[in-house]
């Protein structure tokens, strides 16, 4: 019943100032709802990296080959190094025991295409059946080619979700055909989406992963002529997915090795650690998040030093309120505790006004920037205890001084 008297007689002294609670609170909004915004940001980069990675796949190691921007780079290459090559996946097969399953892989853009695709032309793709294992690729319809359509150079095609659309458009493409560079393909299965982003940023990819065609890797080469082949490696790539239980970081410092030694020294390759990037992108991720959340924090800094600022005038104002009090048998504890729930009252309201604010500063950002968001039960926990504990520590020190206030020099206060 004290506390309930208190906190009613709080609000009623803070109704009585509306416009300068008003305010006092607004610091606490503003940081309450910046440190939510903050830490939705940073969530919602951490959700999309994790969803980034997960594409990669933690036990895979890729292997891309940097072609050469001009036939006498080529040339130069050539004096020392091969490329990367069928020969280099058959001795990382033979001499790493830690590779589960390979897939190599070439790329080209077609020249013609039928049906034409809008707008974009797609990438062709040769990989061996593996590659849909590796990548983890899921299909909306048929299936992935097996080891057997790659060893007979079978003509189907595996169609990604845009590329799909650009030809054939939203009916059911299963059992079509389309026509590549002269070549006839039939359609055994069409993936569903993936993530826009190109990992990797290979030079030799389309921008958009969704805009690819796969086919058996023999198919590719017998079937097909690259005409940029001048400038690129025998291969585009080498895909590897480790065993269960194998480091793959590791394993791909031997990787490296192993091809610096068949390239002699020529940096013509480069190796991606999905692992590595995870744990790269984590530790920056942490460092992202405790920035913003400092300097979010500094906002519930400025909004505790209003609150601590409202109570120390309603102090100097209430002087004689406070003596009239002591004078009839009021505690310096019934003092303190009438100014601390004041100061409460302030951070809490401010605490929940500042969640509000905070998913819908979360909104506005994922809105305006296309930037993906994500307010966690945590960040409202956290910001709305900080908020109530600044209002305490900052309500403290002015409550305590109109407790010492003497009860005869009170009355005499004008």
């Amino acid at each position: 019943m004290m506390l309930l008297s208190d906190l009613i007689q709080a609000l009623s002294n803070l109704r009585a100032q509306k416009t300068r609670t008003l305010l006092t609170t607004s610091g606490i909004v503003f940081g309450v709802g910046s440190v939510i915004g903050m830490m939705a940001i940073g969530a919602g980069a951490r959700e999309e990296t994790l969803r980034f990675i997960e594409l990669l796949g933690v036990r895979n190691i890729l292997v891309d080959s940097l072609p050469a921007s001009s036939s006498q780079e080529m040339q130069q290459r050539r004096q020392s190094s091969p490329g990367l090559t069928h020969r280099d996946a058959r001795i990382l097969r033979t001499n790493i025991d830690a590779i589960e399953v390979m897939s190599v892989r070439k790329t080209m853009r077609p020249a013609t295409m039928l049906p034409k695709p809008s707008p974009d032309m797609p990438d062709i793709y040769g990989v061996e059946a593996s590659y849909g294992g590796i990548h983890s690729l899921r299909l909306a319809e048929g299936a992935f080619f097996d080891d057997w359509a790659n060893q007979t150079s079978a003509a189907v095609a595996v169609l990604g979700e845009t590329a799909k659309v650009n030809l054939l458009g939203y009916e059911r493409a299963l059992g079509k055909f389309i026509k590549v560079d002269g070549t006839w393909l039939e359609v055994v299965g069409v993936l569903e989406a993936q993530l826009a982003q190109n990992p990797r940023r290979e030079r030799n990819a389309t921008a958009d992963v969704n805009n690819i065609i796969y086919i058996p890797m023999n198919t590719f080469e017998y079937r097909f002529q690259d005409p940029g082949s001048g400038l690129k490696d025998e291969l585009a790539g080498v895909d590897l997915q480790v065993a269960a239980g194998q480091d793959s970081i590791e394993v791909a410092k031997v990787v490296t090795a192993v091809l610096d030694s068949t390239h002699r020294g020529t940096a013509d390759f480069t190796v991606t650690i999905p692992a590595d990037l995870l744990a790269q992108q984590q530790r920056t991720q942490a460092i992202f998040t405790y920035v913003m959340v400092a300097i979010a924090a500094i906002s519930l800094l400025v909004g505790g030093i209003g609150i601590m600022n409202i109570v120390l005038a309603t102090v100097l104002e209430r002087t004689r309120e406070i003596g009239v009090r002591r004078s009839v048998g009021a505690r310096r504890l019934d003092i303190a505790r009438q100014f601390v729930s004041e100061a409460v009252l302030i951070s809490a309201g401010g605490g929940l006004l500042g969640i509000a604010f905070g998913f819908l500063l979360a909104w506005m950002i994922a809105w305006t920037a296309a930037w993906t968001t994500i307010v966690t039960t945590t960040s409202v926990v956290m910001a709305f205890g900080v908020s109530v504990t600044v209002g305490v520590l900052f309500g403290v020190y002015p409550a305590l001084k109109a407790a010492r206030i003497d009860p005869i020099d009170a009355l005499r206060y004008e």
